[in-house]
């Protein structure tokens, strides 16, 4: 299947919860709401990865990439 179109999207986890808890949950509802909204305008997700990246000096931070495509 050929895409003539992609998008690449990243959610991540809350700031908030990562400096005072030490880690927080991904937002699901956040990436439901925007999964939900891209395919109501035709994107199909054909991609994801969750990347874990340094949060200021000590915390580390997990962000979902997804990426959509549509024809």
């Amino acid at each position: 299947m050929a895409f003539r179109e992609y998008k690449v999207i990243a959610v991540a986890e809350g700031a908030l919860g990562t400096l005072f808890l030490g880690a927080s949950g991904m937002p699901l509802k956040k990436l439901e709401s925007t999964l939900n909204e891209e395919a109501a305008d035709g994107w199909q997700l054909v991609f994801q990865v969750i990347e874990q990246k340094r949060f200021w000096l000590f915390w580390s931070r997990e962000t979902v990439l997804v990426t959509l495509a549509r024809e």
